[in-house]
C-alpha cells in the first residue's frame, strides 16, 4: 500500500466536491471494495433460506435467462 496525499476539488463556495488521488491507490481501493462486496454477498447467501443448487445448474440457468 502506498502513502496517500489527497487533493480536493472545491466548488465556488470552497466546499469539497471531489478528490484527486494516485491512480495506484484508486485501483487498490476498487479491489478492496470488490472483495468486501464478495464477502457480504457470501454472508447473505449463507444466511438465506434459498435452495442450494449445483454450480453447473446455476450457470445453465443464468445462460438461459440471457437468451
Amino acid at each position: 500500500m502506498i502513502a496517500t496525499t489527497e487533493q480536493f476539488v472545491l466548488d465556488e463556495n470552497g466546499n469539497r466536491t471531489g478528490v484527486l488521488m494516485n491512480l495506484q491507490r484508486y485501483y487498490e481501493l476498487l479491489e478492496a471494495q470488490e472483495e468486501l462486496e464478495a464477502a457480504r454477498a457470501f454472508d447473505a447467501a449463507k444466511a438465506s433460506d434459498d435452495e442450494v443448487i449445483p454450480f453447473d445448474q446455476a450457470i445453465r440457468e443464468v445462460e438461459a435467462c440471457r437468451q
